[in-house]
């Protein structure tokens, strides 16, 4: 497979077990290749008919599934998990594809996939509730009840791993799943439905229905869908825990970010820099846990020339004609952006307001063309650094979701602390320092869900992912997730005769 060849012919819809065309239509969508713009996918979004189709399969499905034990679910999701780590080549080539990010990147997120798959297998056979011991021989117990049919939609920045993290403690916890992924990246989500079914689950446990915001609506609103799980944007999380909440439906929302990374003058300055650069620039600055840098004012100057110098360092010193020239680069080289309207305007918005508020440039920020003739249509910029920042600016303040990384200073713990603090945003944040006293003082202190010491944007399955403020609420990963996808019945049982009142 080649990134100039791959054109997907085959319906990207899935139910039944199958590839299906929708029945009906909320219109069509065109999915492009962001390292050479050229479309590679057009496709039906499914409308409201063929959203209950999918949601019908799912639960006919749940009805087998869910009756099945917690090993029978473990041996299946083993299955899935080692089919997905024997195609992880075809798989991350797809991804790469797509979304635009390097080989190197979508390799590294199928292995998380996987590995997902496998926590959860683990998990499937150990769920269980609780006997207490009542008065006079009588008892209680728990039971831990899967929900029904789950609804998961995706963002476009990890399409095959995001579909992963959503249906694998679905699955586990005995849940049936209907996927909605990003009309952006439709393709991989295509790949893990198939591999599920190869693995063994009921025809219509893992549905993938195609659109944009009216099939998510259809979707959210339908009186036969238990839960949703989305990860996206602020204003789009509002509009879905919006419409869930007329169905008393629980959520989890996994929304943007603007996180702080605090750099302190005892660190480790090559561990604290490599950090900052794979905060800023992983998957072309398109993540979530994005972020601003906060060094020590004396410290200022030198982490500038500190960043500069390990930006322009082998391997990164790249003419802007190789900049993400093949997205199938073997290499962790920086790849195209997804959409030319985000990389044209979006993001130069960002780079230009803080031009006139006092900002200069460090380095990067050129949007190109280039010399590759099969790229002039790709959407390429080259990662910018900022510096002379503020707290007030709108690279401070907002999500870029691009490869821009702004430095500011400061002169005191307390003081970084307040300032870190003061956004609507609490998803990630991360610390630097060889004094480990400070950095859990600090942590403990910082208001994000997912905070790190001395590194930053890795993401165990064990552990888990979520944010708090408007960075959304419930989590992804982690044993915690089992309870997002389940719920508890107790049930009472009298051994002696009933004392009543009456």
């Amino acid at each position: 497979m080649s990134t100039g060849t791959f054109v997907v012919s085959q319906p990207l819809n899935y139910r039944g077990g199958a590839r299906v065309e929708p029945v009906d239509s909320s219109g069509t969508e065109k999915a492009f290749e962001p390292a050479t713009g050229r479309v590679i996918a057009t496709f039906t979004c499914s409308g409201e008919k063929e959203v209950d189709l999918a949601v019908q399969n799912a639960k006919a499905a749940f009805k087998i599934w869910s009756k099945k034990s917690g090993m029978e679910r473990c041996r299946i999701l083993l299955e899935a998990a080692r089919i997905i780590r024997e195609r992880k080549e075809e798989i991350a080539t797809v991804e790469t594809i797509n979304n635009g990010k390097s080989i190197f990147e979508a390799r590294f997120d199928i292995d998380t996939s996987w590995q997902c798959l496998e926590y959860y297998a683990g998990l499937a056979g150990s769920m269980a509730g609780e006997h207490i011991q009542l008065p006079g021989g009588s008892f209680g117990y728990t039971r831990r009840e899967p929900l029904g049919v789950c609804v998961g939609i995706g963002a476009w920045n990890y399409p095959f791993q995001i579909a992963s993290w959503k249906s694998a403690p679905a699955l586990a916890c005995g849940n049936a799943m209907v996927f909605k992924p990003s009309p952006f990246t439709p393709v991989s989500a295509l790949l893990l439905a198939e591999i599920y079914t190869k693995a063994g689950v009921p025809p219509g446990l893992f549905n993938v229905v195609q659109g944009g915001a009216a099939t998510g609506q259809f979707l959210c609103q339908h009186r036969d869908v238990a839960k949703v799980s989305f990860t996206g944007s602020v204003p789009t999380g509002t509009k879905i825990m919006e419409m869930s909440a007329k169905g008393i439906k629980p959520v989890t929302l996994e929304l943007g970010g603007k996180s702080p990374l605090i750099i302190f003058s005892d660190c480790d300055m090559e561990n604290a820099v490599k950090g900052a650069l794979m905060a800023n620039f992983l998957t072309q600055g398109e993540v979530c846990t994005c972020l601003w840098e906060r060094c020590p004012r004396n410290l200022h100057p030198f982490i500038q020339q500190y960043v500069l110098k390990r930006w322009l360092g082998p391997g990164l010193n790249l003419p802007p004609s190789v900049y993400g020239a093949g997205a199938l680069l073997t290499e962790p080289q920086t790849p195209p952006l997804r959409f030319t309207s985000h990389c044209g305007n979006k993001i130069c918005g960002f780079l230009f307001f803080p031009f006139w508020q006092g900002a200069k440039v460090l380095c990067g920020g050129d949007i190109y063309v280039p010399d590759d003739p099969k790229l002039k249509d790709g959407y390429y910029m080259q990662p910018c650094i900022l510096t002379n920042c503020r707290d007030d600016m709108t690279c401070v303040k907002e999500e870029i979701f691009g490869p821009v990384m702004s430095i500011l200073s400061f002169d005191t713990e307390a003081e970084v602390l307040e300032r870190a603090n003061d956004t609507t945003f609490g998803l990630a944040a991360g610390v630097f320092t060889r004094d480990l006293q400070r950095a859990h003082r600090v942590v403990a202190e910082l208001q994000a869900g997912m905070c790190f010491i001395n590194n930053y944007n890795v993401s165990p399955v064990e552990l888990p992912f979520g944010g708090y403020k408007k960075s959304g609420f419930g989590r992804e990963n982690g044993r915690v997730t089992i309870e997002y996808y389940s719920q508890l019945k107790t049930v009472c049982v009298e051994m002696g005769d009933v004392e009543s009142a009456f």
